[in-house]
């Protein structure tokens, strides 16, 4: 009994550790949002889970809608919990490498590495779920005077973003026809 009493203490320790480190990640990530949150260097975008769960109320189809990039943008932004921006037009570097050390990048997958000789650095970054589903993109930019951190967080369809490509696509006009 003595045995089975530390196996379960073992089981819910391990519960709590694993709840508590797939949390941690989010909280820096709002943690850091919400230290700049008031702070008139930055610019902030924040649009909360229930403007996005709104979208999916919308009824698209008797909006009447001509534009069918618009029908994609709001077919993908209701799968979308919120989104989160910060930018910031001095100090770039030195707010990059802060949210290097505070945000665990470990968690993500890089989709995309960007630096140059004027120390600019880009990164996108994704977060999967053990299904293999996108939860979150993650955009840092930072060097020089520019620093953007970006933060799309929920279900991230790619067929869905396909869609929307796809649309933007079929509504360009060729330059010859421009002109």
């Amino acid at each position: 009994m003595k045995t089975s009493k530390w196996i379960f203490t073992a089981l819910m320790l391990g519960i709590v550790s694993i709840a508590s480190a797939q949390t941690s990640n989010a909280n820096a990530i709002d943690k850091y949002f919400q230290q700049y949150l008031d702070d008139d260097r930055f610019t902030v975008v924040y649009i909360s889970s229930k403007l996005m769960s709104m979208f999916g109320k919308l009824d698209v189809e008797s909006m009447e809608m001509d534009d069918n990039e618009t029908a994609a943008i709001i077919d993908l932004a209701s799968d979308l919990k919120g989104i989160r921006i910060l930018v910031a037009e001095e100090n770039g570097a030195g707010f990059y490498k802060e949210a290097k050390q505070k945000i665990n990048t470990t968690e993500y997958e890089i989709l995309m590495t960007v630096r140059n000789a004027d120390e600019q650095n880009v990164e996108f970054l994704v977060k999967e779920d053990a299904a293999g589903t996108m939860e979150e993109l993650l955009l840092l930019v930072g060097g020089g005077e520019e620093f953007v951190l970006m933060s799309f967080v929920g279900k991230i369809d790619m067929e869905k973003i396909s869609k929307l490509i796809n649309e933007f696509d079929d509504n360009e006009e060729p330059a010859e026809q421009k002109q």
